[in-house]
């Protein structure tokens, strides 16, 4: 049989990733570079691949190049945290015909200052004479794109607000009870390959918030269930009692069942190894309460 040429292998290829990328967030609907299909596809990734920092926890690597990428969000149908989560979303919209730029944020820039930039990234996506801010990285995030205009942006029952800074800097607040109180972001174009250094300090250092405490969120309709350790809580507008997983079975429901984590991925003593150490996270948590005055 005759090789294809490079052209055509390359635009049957871009065909396949399509086609699995949408199978993997459950999009069967029509596809198009208007406002209804990014409003579909950042709405149905967010529900369909959760927030996680499982890997991390496991103690493997964080690779966020695009094939690795690829192989972990959509073939094995996993998670990830901030980097990947766009990585993957801007992967995604790229293929669906958008213009979109990934850009550096700095989440609690607000409150700590300059140090925080490039402790998350998001999406600006251009559509006509509009612009868009997208993201998946913050478990508990919109679910839609918001509109890149000062002011409050409703969804639901809860309600955002972006305010332009300067010329190039804008902030993003978060509704009032989230999981952050805002972020920073600029509008300078950057490439994925810019954040690894990030990626590796914030998945590797044993002073790291993924590194201490294992994650996991997935938003539904009026509420973002998280995982905190072995606490699991309902963010939304009327927050639910935090409730403690009482045993390894119910863990292991909970990251299969609530969080679409495939339980095979995580190795043969994944949760095992997961169960054994939220424990020790919870106990240093309460021990941290105990002795703050």
């Amino acid at each position: 049989m005759e090789e294809a040429p490079p052209l055509r292998r390359l635009m049957m290829g871009t065909k396949v990733a399509m086609s699995q990328m949408l199978r993997r967030i459950g999009h069967h609907g029509r596809v198009a570079a208007d406002v209804e299909t990014l409003f579909a596809l950042h709405q149905a990734w967010r529900h369909a691949v959760p927030y996680e920092n499982l890997d991390i926890q496991l103690g493997r690597p964080i690779a966020l190049d695009a094939e690795a990428l690829f192989d972990k969000l959509v073939r094995r149908r996993r998670g990830g945290y901030c980097y990947e989560q766009n990585a993957g979303l801007a992967m995604l919209l790229r293929l669906a015909g958008f213009q979109v730029t990934l850009v550096e944020a700095a989440v609690m820039r607000a409150t700590r200052g300059e140090a925080m930039w490039g402790n998350h990234n998001a999406l600006l996506v251009d559509l006509g004479d509009r612009r868009w801010l997208a993201d998946a990285g913050i478990g508990d995030g919109f679910i839609q794109p918001l509109p890149m205009r000062e002011g409050h942006h409703t969804q639901g029952s809860l309600t955002y607000r972006l305010e332009r800074l300067d010329p190039d800097t804008w902030r993003f607040h978060h509704r009032p009870g989230g999981t952050i109180a805002s972020y920073d972001l600029r509008l300078r174009p950057r490439e994925i390959a810019d954040f690894a250094a990030h990626s590796r300090e914030m998945s590797t250092s044993p002073t790291s918030a993924y590194v201490t405490t294992l994650m996991a969120a997935r938003p539904s309709a009026d509420h973002t269930l998280v995982l905190l350790s072995r606490t699991l809580r309902r963010l939304g507008a009327a927050p639910s009692t935090p409730q403690t997983i009482a045993d390894v079975d119910e863990f292991a429901r909970t990251l299969s069942t609530d969080f679409l984590v495939p339980l095979d991925d995580l190795g043969p003593d994944g949760i095992a190894h997961l169960w054994h150490k939220t424990g020790t996270q919870d106990d240093l948590w309460r021990a941290r309460v105990r002795t703050t005055p």
